[in-house]
């Protein structure tokens, strides 16, 4: 059986307080069994100190993104050098507001993979169509490009976990029902079994995100292939 994996996306959200306050006042006092869940919790790159500082309770800590480059003459940039020198061992590639607010291509995405997994980094690798593409029947199309670009660079997936946001379903109140999720979910670990191994379509996680709250998520887990959630708002 697939270990669970839920990761909380704080995005561009929070304070100094909430950052001390979250941690211990929520997320130390969770109860799970973390030999069956991975729980990770990705707050922005400012409070990621403030809050490996107060959390515990076998809860990670991930970065939002990362550089495609080193260390270096980058301003602004975050390399896997400093993050893994931070002990941080997870991080999210490909997030749609990645892609559609500041231009990441499938390539950037594929890119920055491969360098969080060279730096021996675990990988919440986001995928999803837009509202149109849904409507338009081509979900299974973009979803399959996605992953496409990361096969080209990544050999070895064991440490790739991949996050399906339906992005007509972040932080809008829409979630694909269960059936659809279940349905895109099915496809991706199809791919998976065609493309990279029969092992990689057993062993990889495949997260549900867009719009996961405590209302839902019951419905979902009972999915054979929906291995947990990437949570956006409701991890606040």
């Amino acid at each position: 059986m697939r270990k669970y994996l839920v990761g909380g996306n704080w995005k561009c959200n929070g304070n100094m307080a909430f950052a001390k306050s979250f941690p211990a006042e929520v997320l130390n006092n969770l109860k799970f069994n973390p030999s069956k869940v991975d729980v990770v919790v990705a707050p922005t790159a400012l409070h990621i100190p403030t809050v490996q500082g107060v959390v515990g309770n076998n809860v990670q800590v991930a970065t939002q993104n990362l550089s495609l480059t080193g260390d270096g003459a980058y301003t602004g940039e975050l390399s896997t050098h400093m993050i893994t020198d931070m002990g941080i061992k997870w991080t999210l590639t490909g997030h749609s507001e990645r892609r559609t607010l500041f231009g990441e291509s499938d390539a950037d995405v594929a890119k920055k993979t491969k360098i969080a997994l060279d730096a021996g980094m675990g990988v919440l690798a986001c995928i999803g169509e837009l509202k149109e593409e849904r409507e338009g029947g081509i979900t299974k199309q973009v979803n399959e490009r996605q992953l496409n670009a990361i096969r080209e660079q990544c050999d070895d997936w064991s440490n790739i976990v991949i996050a399906y946001e339906p992005v007509w379903a972040i932080g809008t109140g829409l979630t694909a029902t269960p059936e659809i999720a279940q349905e895109t979910h099915a496809e991706i670990r199809e791919w998976l079994g065609k493309n990279v191994s029969k092992e990689a379509a057993a062993s990889v996680r495949i997260l549900y995100g867009g719009s996961v709250s405590d209302a839902n998520a019951a419905d979902l887990i009972q999915k054979e292939d929906i291995d947990a959630f990437l949570v956006g708002g409701a991890s606040l």
